[in-house]
């Protein structure tokens, strides 16, 4: 099979198309044929050799048809998605023209999307689900804020954060992506600087229900202090780089009620985080009918994987980046 392969650790030039042998099954895996894949921030830290695990062939997430299960449960030819399952990490990712999960990492679905806009939904609006959903569990007439909203993940929070009825704040550091976050829902675009939390206590001086923070360590403090007293932030994400929290004092840097967590999309399909508690269909049914908007923001074939990742990094894609393999 083609697959796009680490040859070495660096730059996007170091994703290199090889022949290697077709994975087989494990016990409890599927064979998917891949037919599209979501790039990820997290995939561009992996190539350059910033992550614990990585495996050669990256991609963390992809659709395509079911090829082969040994258990006979998906038929040949369904349609799934699949989301990490140790995909890119501890085995072989999508970046390939077929890939092997467990069977506990993989959707099976029902819908009319084109391979490149349902491959703009799962790793994405799986997480945004369990974040906004599961933890910060945002409901009618609360208060969220969605920092980096204008990244793939956080426009499906603001998508799932407004069909839920709640209020939701968001920052970019973008200007010019204000009127598409205002578009999608947000009823505030503040624009990220790192210091967000006064202007949004002068919007609400008691402070926010909950705050979503894709941005990361180093605006952690900062995101701690917009929430009221049983408010709580959920860090989601590390668009502003992995480095840690400098001299970080929960004592000190934690406000007294408030709560703080973390989800990482990795911990998919163990005992704690199923698949099956996200509904991935109706997920994918809310991007049918337009109650979610989840569009690719571009499109590659295989052979310009290296140039996705150009993109990722250049921070200019505006929303998820998708790659398409050869019919």
């Amino acid at each position: 099979m083609r697959a796009m392969v680490i040859e070495s650790y660096g730059g996007p030039e170091r994703l290199v198309p090889r022949d290697i042998p077709t994975p087989v099954p494990a016990a409890g895996d599927v064979r998917i044929r891949v037919k599209a894949f979501g790039v990820n921030r997290a995939e561009t830290y992996m190539r350059k050799g910033q992550w614990p695990e990585i495996s050669e062939i990256s991609g963390i997430e992809g659709v395509g048809e079911i090829d082969e299960d040994p258990s006979g449960t998906l038929r040949r030819g369904q349609t799934v998605a699949a989301i990490m399952g140790g995909m890119g990490r501890t085995r072989f990712g999508s970046y390939a023209e077929y890939t092997c999960v467990p069977r506990g990492n993989v959707f099976a679905l029902e819908t009319t999307l084109s391979w490149s806009d349902l491959a703009a939904i799962p790793e994405s609006y799986a997480t945004a689900w369990t974040c906004i959903s599961d933890i910060l569990r945002i409901g009618p007439g609360q208060v969220v804020l969605i920092r980096a909203a204008s990244s793939a993940l956080g426009q499906a929070a603001v998508n799932i954060a407004h069909a839920a009825g709640a209020t939701i704040l968001a920052t970019t550091r973008d200007p010019n992506r204000f009127p598409h976050l205002q578009d999608l829902g947000a009823a505030t675009v503040l624009a990220e600087n790192g210091t967000v939390h006064e202007a949004v206590r002068n919007l609400y001086p008691a402070g926010i229900d909950g705050v979503l923070d894709l941005v990361g360590n180093r605006v952690l403090r900062d995101s701690l202090r917009a929430v009221k007293r049983g408010g709580q932030v959920c860090q989601a994400g590390f668009l502003g780089g992995p480095e840690p929290v400098d001299a970080f004092n929960p004592f000190l840097d934690i406000p007294s009620g408030a709560r703080m967590t973390f989800f990482g999309s990795f911990v998919y399909g163990t005992p704690d985080f199923p698949t099956s508690d996200v509904p991935m269909q109706t997920i994918v049914e809310r991007v049918e009918n337009g109650t979610y908007r989840a569009k690719p923001a571009r499109v590659f074939p295989f052979d310009r994987l290296p140039d996705a990742h150009r993109l990722m990094e250049s921070n200019q894609a505006n929303g998820k980046i998708v790659v398409v393999l050869p019919s």
